[in-house]
């Protein structure tokens, strides 16, 4: 992986999950925070740079700020705010990712044509939009104040797909850059990673979901119960030097580990080793976002999709496990360890600690808990209508804003997805 964890510069914030935020004092804090974080992400790329798109899976940058802008002026402000005026009419067409209830939009394949607006007018339409979003939470917004709240757990998930989408871009670049300097922890001696112990999960009903005061987003509610069979869980993730060992061994040539979809993108793909990774000679490198580095040994492997995990818990003659599972023993582990999250941060590589600062696929596909209800209009759209074809991931990654974490988060992707930071932890049953 050998990305530091990218909020870890200056004050990393509030690392357990957030209350709820209803008074106007802590709003107006909390908004200016997470829009100035987002600001701080992109100030170390050119306007070029924020312009490019990778792929049709990726955003630009640009794209990134000034939809999560459009976020707040669409659903806030257009309807509630009082004397409000809009910024570019034409911006709702150009901005809008996935909402139809809203209206038609720009093709998400092209966002990367659009090099008007330019980043000086985004930099405009946020300062035009913050500067009303202020006002609005000053003179009385707590009737909207979880809406807001949405807003800005929306800003953050793209403040985390902001670098996975330039660390694409990026790597498709013959020099190399850099989107910032590499860490001290670049330089640390490459170890090999602690020995792998089990968490026990005993046959039995568990309480799964979310349910208290803390933020939540509608798809990890609403808590119900699951019966589980007696299975273990690893304590940490699938190391780099483990994965190494899988390559070693032919896995990637041995389709008898390999789901008939993940074999076939294999060959289709040519995939011999995690994304970003090349050969220099005998070693392996990867790309990172502090230039190609050597992979490390110690890390947990990333960038992996769910057929790579999956064929490899089967070479290691292991499973994935479910989501289920993967939430109870974050439990069990966090509450052993006198921890209200079992998210809380920890040094990198890898060390004691539940998450390891990459998602892990689990082998729970992405659908609706037991008594789940899309919210009524278009903010409704913004979970529910994914819960098929993808699965299911959990944890966090380096690139997770602090305190955007927690223990019932649900990430989903694509089973082929591997630009993001996907890595894996086994299980078996007992």
């Amino acid at each position: 992986m050998a990305e530091s964890r990218t909020y870890a510069n200056g004050n990393p914030g509030n690392t357990e999950p957030r209350g709820r935020t209803e008074n106007s004092a802590d709003l107006r804090k909390l908004y200016l925070s997470v829009r100035a974080t987002t600001q701080a992400l992109a100030a170390p790329l050119s306007a070029e740079d924020q312009t490019i798109q990778s792929m049709p899976d990726a955003s630009p940058a640009k794209w990134h700020r000034a939809h999560t802008t459009w976020f707040f002026e669409t659903f806030l402000l257009r309807p509630h705010a009082r004397g409000y005026t809009v910024f570019d009419e034409t911006y709702n067409y150009l901005f809008n990712s996935y909402y139809e209830a809203v209206g038609e939009r720009h093709p998400r394949p092209a966002r990367g044509m659009l090099s008007r607006p330019g980043v000086n007018e985004i930099d405009a339409y946020r300062a035009h939009v913050d500067e009303a979003m202020l006002n609005f939470i000053d003179t009385g917004a707590e009737e909207w104040a979880q809406l807001i709240e949405l807003g800005l757990n929306h800003e953050e998930q793209h403040q985390e797909l902001l670098l996975t989408d330039i660390k694409h871009a990026f790597s498709l670049n013959p020099t190399c850059p850099l989107y910032l300097p590499p860490g001290k922890s670049a330089a640390e001696a490459n170890d090999n990673a602690p020995g792998q112990g089990w968490l026990e999960i005993a046959n039995g009903q568990y309480t799964l979901g979310h349910a208290g005061e803390t933020f939540a987003f509608d798809n990890e509610g609403p808590e119900h119960c699951v019966f589980l069979h007696d299975a273990r869980i690893a304590d940490r993730p699938v190391s780099i030097g483990e994965y190494l060992e899988f390559i070693a061994d032919g896995g990637y040539r041995q389709p008898e580990f390999w789901l008939s979809d993940g074999w076939d993108a294999v060959r289709k793909n040519g995939w011999e080793a995690p994304a970003y990774w090349e050969r220099d000679g005998a070693a392996w490198t990867t790309y990172t976002l502090h230039g190609r580095l050597p992979v490390r040994e110690d890390e947990p492997v990333t960038h992996v999709s769910y057929y790579e995990a999956a064929a490899y818990a089967a070479w290691a003659d292991k499973r994935l496990p479910s989501e289920a599972e993967w939430e109870v023993a974050a439990r069990m582990h966090a509450a052993a360890n006198g921890q209200t999250s079992a998210m809380n941060p920890h040094p990198r590589p890898l060390v004691p600690g539940f998450c390891q600062d990459v998602w892990e696929w689990t082998g729970s596909g992405y659908l609706p808990y037991p008594g789940f209800r899309a919210a009524h209009g278009a903010v409704g759209e913004y979970n529910g209508k994914f819960m098929v074809n993808q699965m299911v991931l959990r944890g966090r990654s380096c690139a997770t804003p602090p305190g955007h974490e927690r223990v019932t988060y649900r990430n989903f992707f694509g089973p082929a997805a591997r630009w993001q930071f996907s890595g894996l932890r086994l299980a078996e049953d007992t």
